[in-house]
């Protein structure tokens, strides 16, 4: 196995474990993250957002599979099910992870789903009416952002998200 696609593997073994500590470790001092919530995160960010995730996640399961690196870049398919907190309702979000790395850790990590398929689980009758629109991406991503942010405040974790 490639050591990139083993570093993937830690990874997203730690997370199945909530072992944030494991995950963050994985990342470079220069990472950065995006997904449909939360846009734009570094370092601070990115390894406060799993901690935050899995912390609050009592419920969360998820599988990996289809993880493929190389020197470069890398890629693999997880799912997740969980309660989302906002709302209390049950999610089973599916996503498509993309990578590019340095220094055998992760550089750059992007997250791919269906946001209009996530809303209508996480928010209900909103979500299926709003969540093709830009407008509730952008009210989620806020409300992600507040929240990441705010965690970080209470942690005393410094720098920005």
């Amino acid at each position: 196995m490639h050591p990139n696609a083993q570093l993937l593997n830690t990874f997203y073994s730690a997370f199945q474990r909530k072992d944030a500590d494991t995950m963050a470790a994985c990342y470079h001092p220069d990472a950065e993250f995006s997904d449909a919530a939360f846009v734009g995160l570094h370092h601070a960010g990115v390894t406060s957002m799993w901690r935050m995730l899995c912390e609050r996640g009592k419920d969360l399961t998820l599988e990996f599979n289809n993880i493929q690196a190389d020197d470069r870049t890398g890629r693999a398919h997880w799912e997740a099910h969980y309660t989302f907190s906002g709302s209390g309702r049950k999610v089973h979000n599916i996503i498509d992870a993309e990578f590019e790395f340095r220094d055998g850790k992760i550089l750059r990590h992007r997250d791919r789903f269906h946001f209009h398929r996530w809303s209508k689980q996480a928010l209900g009758l909103p979500g299926l009416l709003l969540g093709w629109t830009p407008f509730l991406q952008k009210k989620v991503q806020a409300k992600a952002r507040a929240s990441l942010e705010q965690w970080m405040k209470e942690r005393g974790v410094s720098g920005s998200p």
